[in-house]
């Protein structure tokens, strides 16, 4: 697949992030987690994220990431694509944008460098030494310490013809908004906020149609009738589905930080998917919290 090929991917349709699953001592499950994609595969996703933020990627090592990302690969072939997320420092980003394109992944989803903040020229040294290092397409996440100017990201797709792609998980329109007019038609804009659904109908009126979705994780169907409902205008769908159920699951995933992740994990087990717990230094849902977030599924589901 070429750059363009996964720009044209990343133009239209439902992205998602599968969790990574870990056994009970919390090391990688290979086996939970090829059978887990092969669950999500027919659902209907444009991609699939591979050890991307849902996935837990910031809590990978470099020897298992190779493997996570080859068994996503030979687990979808021919059903859906994989993009792979890399990121941290630049040195380790490029290692695994190299294993990512090594597996067979059709592209990386160029994560945040962490902790450390840096200046524009440092942040496109860093973009541009990952583009460089690859030759598959690369879309970068707008995120945390990893925050781009227009005039950045127009000089980097001068130098990086793979670079295709644009995510953002801050949520400032006025940015969102400088970026789609001064790049145009040149990348794909992706929708990456948690709980993207919450924002997608606004993202879509600034020109960024595609999101990626996490609770497609455990509840893949309404996860579709959502994105339908956000691509069709269907306000009445959008309307219901987050008055029942993203408002009420919004309540639960922020009464402690980095539920974010930890509740995709909870839900998944409540479905029958069981990924095995999240790793530190993220914690799992408190007892009570689950039944909420059950009771929640059971609603929607219904």
């Amino acid at each position: 697949m070429s750059p363009q090929d996964v720009k044209s991917v990343m133009s239209s349709g439902l992205l998602s992030f599968p969790i990574t699953d870990f056994d009970a001592q919390g090391d990688f499950n290979a086996k939970g987690y090829a059978e887990r994609l092969e669950w999500l595969a027919p659902f209907g996703a444009s991609a699939l994220f591979a050890a991307g933020g849902t996935g837990e990627f910031f809590s990978l090592t470099a020897d298992e990431y190779p493997a996570i990302i080859k068994t996503a690969v030979d687990t979808c072939k021919g059903k859906v694509p994989i993009i792979a997320g890399a990121g941290g420092p630049t040195r380790f980003a490029i290692q695994c944008a190299q294993a990512a394109e090594a597996a067979g992944a059709h592209g990386i989803l160029l994560m945040p460098h962490y902790m450390t903040e840096a200046s524009q020229e440092g942040l496109a040294a860093h973009v541009d030494a990952v583009c460089k290092s690859v030759k598959f397409g690369v879309i970068i996440y707008n995120r945390g310490v990893s925050r781009f100017t227009p005039e950045t990201v127009a000089k980097l797709c001068e130098r990086n013809p793979n670079l295709v792609g644009f995510k953002d998980g801050v949520g400032d329109i006025e940015a969102m908004s400088a970026m789609y007019l001064t790049m145009g038609d040149r990348l794909a804009y992706l929708g990456g906020l948690p709980t993207a659904e919450v924002y997608a109908a606004a993202y879509k009126a600034l020109g960024t149609p595609v999101y990626s979705s996490a609770v497609f994780n455990f509840i893949p169907k309404t996860a579709i009738r959502f994105y339908e409902a956000v691509r069709t205008d269907d306000h009445a769908t959008q309307h219901q589905l987050l008055k029942d159920f993203f408002m009420p699951y919004l309540k639960i995933r922020n009464r402690s930080a980095g539920y974010a992740v930890s509740i995709i994990k909870a839900g998944a087990k409540l479905v029958g998917h069981d990924a095995g717990p999240v790793r530190a230094p993220l914690a799992d849902l408190l007892p009570e919290e689950v039944d909420m977030l059950a009771a929640l599924i059971k609603k929607v589901e219904a």
